[in-house]
């Protein structure tokens, strides 16, 4: 989207300072009729005008965000597009690789949000980006809260719950290897008991499993007592996989300790062995 002119004029103006002195982002058609007394064709055009100029951001049907003065169009972002993504449904969060790059955990550039609710709703384009839909299972549809970004609330998974994501379905975060990568990035900065708690809580053997893999090939530093925790908790029991079912040529294979059979290849990990041991985490190019 392109801004010619942030200039307004006295009916704009009336929108957009009454907005700003009581504090709102946000604003519907029916207020804006209502506001200016005018007929709704009239308030389309200004609402028109206001959106060309850079002021109003369309978040929903009838349903407007404010761009804040002091920020000007280049807010129009990846940013602003997570306020309008985070409008379009009730309960959800922004998670996955969204909340990853968020969190700084990835250098992959991002041209979709990951919003994930319990509502059925179809994907959607905002602007430049494709809004995915995640309906999780009601056990894994938490551990989030909400956070400001650029002066708009928006619920987003926190950063031990982003991480226990990734590894769930890394297909969402950029594949396996990529959710290594996130998982060592983040590793410094986790509180590990709220993790273990977490993981303790969604009951799932495979994901348990599969993040103490995680944990072991980046060589994260997780304090003992909990490693030992949730090696009970993954238990004797059936294999279960990281990687696609089915015979891959070069995978690592079986992992006795987590009783997990990695269908993946080094080559895919390549980069993150270790990773997490790192004092200062680079790629190898």
């Amino acid at each position: 989207m392109k801004f010619v002119i942030r200039s307004l004029s006295p009916q704009e103006s009336r929108i957009v300072l009454t907005l700003t002195e009581e504090g709102r982002r946000e604003i519907s058609r029916a207020e804006i009729i209502e506001l200016l007394g005018v007929s709704p064709k009239a308030a389309d055009r200004v609402i028109r005008s206001l959106r060309r100029k850079g002021w109003l951001e369309r978040a929903g049907w009838g349903r407007y965000l404010l761009i804040e003065t002091n920020q000007g169009p280049e807010v129009v972002g990846e940013s602003n597009l997570l306020a309008l993504a985070s409008r379009i449904t009730e309960p959800y969060y922004i998670g996955f690789g969204t909340a990853a790059t968020h969190y700084g955990l990835t250098t992959q550039h991002r041209s979709v949000i990951w919003l994930v609710t319990p509502k059925r709703l179809r994907d959607r384009q905002i602007g430049e980006a494709q809004v995915r839909i995640v309906n999780p299972v009601a056990c894994k549809f938490f551990g989030f809260s909400p956070i400001d970004v650029l002066g708009y609330k928006i619920n987003m998974s926190d950063l031990e719950k982003t991480v226990i994501d990734c590894v769930d379905r890394p297909e969402l975060a950029g594949g396996v290897g990529e959710a290594a990568y996130i998982l060592a990035r983040a590793s410094r900065r986790f509180d590990w008991g709220r993790m273990t708690d977490y993981l303790k809580q969604i009951k799932s053997l495979s994901l348990i499993r599969r993040f103490g893999w995680f944990v072991d090939y980046v060589g994260a530093e997780i304090p003992h007592n909990l490693r030992e925790e949730l090696l009970r908790l993954a238990g004797h029991g059936k294999k279960t996989f990281i990687g696609p079912k089915g015979e891959l040529q070069g995978a690592l294979g079986y992992n006795e300790t987590w009783h997990l059979f990695v269908n993946v290849t080094a080559k895919e990990l390549h980069g993150c062995a270790g990773l997490g041991r790192r004092q200062t985490i680079r790629r190898k190019p």
